[in-house]
């Protein structure tokens, strides 16, 4: 699609992290504008295969133009990667021997007014990765109780003063609803001002980063795709995963040590009685990061941590 732009996070770092080879078969479960996968593809010719997987048709016009050399190596699916399990039976594939998920926003979904993302751009509150889906943002802000919305913005958001913020959101949309992105972030800075703030962060960050988490569901569906994709890959085969906070990464790091230690009955058991086998060898005992310079280049990429296990 002409004008998407998405900068990839830690391409090299991501990409090597699969050791990816030529034959094998790849997902990319949120190709964005193909930018990982355009490595992949290029690492694992002549005959790779790659599964690209994005809930935003805009992402997969994108990625379907910057792959189209690739030609019938490379199929795109709109959908969540929490569908892994589907996506590749429709497909008639058992197994693949890698999966890559990045987590974070596109820089085109920031970028684009019209979304509804950002705080800095005024639009319709929306922030649905995939426009088909019925809650938007507006529901939740101007419709959910009082009492759901503010543990959505303390849980997802790990905001401290989250009573004080839903606070005046509710009170402001009992005169009219908030329409958009810049009402709320002005009803936010109104509670919070930025001076009693951290520096150069806005005070609606992290409001933002909860109704966008609660609109995708993005929680749920990252512990499905580590459940399901650990049992997709085989032998030998590599998960890489991108995030960019600490919800996502507990979740990212939780998951994989828990695949990697396998029974978890207590240790004065004298059998097992879980029947859990180790399924993961996770090969980052600490989660990677962005270097220096593409920090400097894309402020957006420093927050950003790489985990990557391997199915044993």
């Amino acid at each position: 699609m002409e004008g998407f732009f998405h900068r990839p996070v830690m391409c090299k770092e991501a990409v090597d992290s699969l050791n990816p080879r030529s034959g094998g078969i790849y997902i990319d479960g949120t190709i964005g504008g193909g930018g990982h996968s355009y490595e992949i593809m290029k690492r694992t010719a002549p005959d790779g295969i790659l599964i690209g997987i994005d809930k935003d048709e805009e992402a997969l016009a994108a990625s379907e133009q910057r792959l189209k050399e690739f030609k019938t190596r490379v199929h795109l699916i709109q959908g969540n990667f929490s569908e892994i399990k589907v996506i590749i039976a429709n497909l008639h594939i058992e197994n693949v021997d890698g999966i890559l998920i990045d987590l974070g926003v596109s820089s085109h979904q920031l970028d684009t007014a019209s979304r509804g993302f950002s705080f800095s751009l005024d639009a319709p509150l929306d922030m649905r990765m995939d426009r088909r889906d019925a809650l938007s943002a507006y529901g939740i802000v101007n419709d959910y109780p009082e009492d759901l919305l503010k543990r959505i913005v303390r849980e997802y958001g790990e905001e401290m003063k989250a009573s004080k913020i839903v606070r005046a959101i509710t009170a402001r949309r009992k005169i009219r609803p908030i329409q958009t992105t810049r009402e709320l972030a002005d009803i936010i800075s109104s509670v919070i001002p930025k001076k009693g703030g951290p520096k150069k962060i806005h005070p609606a960050t992290k409001t933002f980063q909860a109704l966008r988490i609660a609109v995708n569901d993005e929680l749920a569906h990252l512990q499905t795709v580590i459940t399901d994709g650990v049992d997709v890959l085989r032998e030998g085969g590599r998960f890489s995963i991108i995030s960019f906070h600490s919800l996502e990464d507990r979740i990212v790091k939780h998951l994989f040590r828990e695949a990697e230690i396998g029974c978890v009955c207590p240790r004065d058991f004298p059998v097992c009685t879980c029947h859990r086998k180790k399924t993961l060898r996770v090969l980052t005992r600490r989660p990677i990061g962005a270097g220096d310079e593409e920090k400097a280049e894309n402020p957006r990429a420093r927050s950003a941590r790489l985990r990557t296990a391997e199915r044993v």
